[in-house]
């Protein structure tokens, strides 16, 4: 087998060396992964819109540019996607919805602004839900886990998830208001980090709430996601929401040695319904932190029952303002799902929206002063076993509070949390964890997640072929 062949089972970072050290081109990259979208995209549905013309054009000129001696950065010639409401000029943002097929962008986000300034190859752009909240809808149909088909793709940023799973590409940057860059991480097996709220820009997002939408990296490991924050973090002036603190080297001083670190772990989280096998999978990650140097230590998290129901109106009064001017006029183009949403938000008294806000801000100010004890806290992303398509079609409160526990509190609380893979269930499914950090603590979280990764491979397991 040649090495072509075997490029789109490579890490990003693998491929970056080889791009710096002449091993690879970028075309070699492009049309590796191009050859794997041609073999398997259709079984897995990975992509809204491809760009393969446009992907060996940007391919080759990143090949020319490193032949001239101008080297963009450690993504330059690297072949990314996009989550579909990211803004890519001439092309639409269909953000999930039949009646934005035509919506053509006009200029790039600032993410991908940064990317392409980078040198980073965009291959296309990725499935998604509905107005990046709720179900899939035709003609674009829903993203198939490529671990078992059978089983939830993971939330709004599935596309990300399945692509990465199937080697499809190098990183994808999607994005997280409620778990949806956590979620797909899970149910997929891949690593993938939700910043600290205004740490990455908006600009050129489409929204669904504003002030819990975070943009991310999604990838196969915590070295990866390193270098796709790295380029796209910082202050923004197009996006005042966006935060003015420097960006650290998160590529620096990444090593297996955690002497030192505090991770910290709340029984009460993880005893409460939570499944054995995701329970086991954790501890067993924990003991391999402990080895690493890491003291584990017990804290109290504030409780959580009612911060994330209260999401839900905060979020849906949010999205109701995102689509005004659409709905109700055009409510025949809009799900069920995502009508009820809005219908939820039209329905809210202002009263009523200011007790949720004051709830909010109490909440969040308990989580900053729980996480001060500690540098991460380790947590279930989901409290069951990765569930079957058939089973999240019901979304009865059960499947919905045990979805959403563990992603909703801290989009409310606005703190950083990274998705990595550590396991596999009885029924061949990954297992995953959350680490949570203090506001603007990604540094840390890459460092304890590339920690556990140098000394494990589930970051490496690839689903049955």
């Amino acid at each position: 087998m040649s090495i072509t062949d075997e490029l789109h089972f490579r890490d990003l970072t693998d491929v970056a060396a080889m791009l710096r050290d002449g091993d690879v081109t970028s075309r070699e990259l492009t049309e590796a992964c191009l050859a794997r979208i041609t073999a398997v995209g259709e079984r897995y549905n990975a992509f809204i819109t491809m760009l393969a013309d446009e992907a060996l054009a940007a391919a080759k000129a990143a090949d020319k540019a490193r032949g001239e001696g101008r080297l963009l950065g450690p993504l330059h010639g690297v072949p990314i996607a996009l989550k579909d409401m990211l803004d890519l000029k001439g092309v639409p943002t269909t953000a999930g919805m039949p009646m934005r097929r035509d919506h053509v962008a006009s200029e790039d986000a600032t993410v991908v602004r940064k990317l392409k300034d980078a040198g980073a190859v965009i291959l296309g752009k990725l499935n998604l839900a509905e107005g990046v909240f709720g179900e899939y809808l035709e003609p674009y149909g829903a993203p198939v886990n490529p671990w078992n088909g059978e089983r939830w793709p993971g939330a709004s940023s599935g596309g990300n998830g399945v692509a990465m799973a199937a080697r499809l590409c190098f990183g994808s940057i999607g994005s997280d208001t409620g778990g949806s860059i956590r979620l797909p991480s899970a149910a997929n097996g891949i690593t993938g980090l939700r910043p600290t709220w205004g740490r990455v820009s908006r600009h050129g997002a489409f929204e669904l709430a504003g002030d819990m939408d975070t943009i991310g990296p999604m990838a196969r490991s915590a070295r990866d996601v390193a270098h796709l924050l790295q380029v796209i973090a910082g202050d923004d002036p197009l996006d005042s929401t966006s935060l003015s603190a420097p960006v650290p080297n998160y590529t620096e001083n990444l090593t297996n040695d955690l002497t030192g670190v505090v991770v910290g772990v709340d029984p009460s989280w993880m005893d409460d319904g939570v499944e054995k096998p995701i329970v086991d999978g954790i501890d067993n990650a924990l003991s391999t932190l402990r080895g690493l140097g890491a003291t584990i230590r017990e804290i109290s998290l504030p409780p959580v029952e009612q911060i994330i129901w209260d999401w839900f109106k905060i979020c849906a009064a949010q999205t109701a303002l995102v689509h005004e001017d659409t709905y109700p006029s055009q409510a025949q183009h809009y799900s069920r799902s995502l009508a009820v949403h809005l219908d939820l938000g039209l329905g809210l008294r202002a009263i009523e929206l200011q007790r949720l806000q004051k709830r909010r801000a109490v909440f969040s100010g308990q989580m900053q002063r729980a996480l001060r004890a500690v540098d991460i806290v380790a947590l279930p992303v989901i409290a069951f076993a990765i569930p079957t398509r058939e089973r999240m079609l019901t979304m009865d409160e059960d499947i919905i509070y045990g979805i959403h526990r563990f992603t909703c509190p801290f989009s409310m609380s606005g703190n950083p949390t990274i998705t990595l893979p550590v396991g596999i269930d009885a029924d061949g499914m990954p297992l995953s964890v959350q680490f949570v950090g203090s506001w603007l603590a990604e540094a840390t979280l890459i460092s304890a997640t590339h920690a556990y990764q140098s000394v494990t491979e589930h970051h490496r397991r690839c689903f049955a072929q």
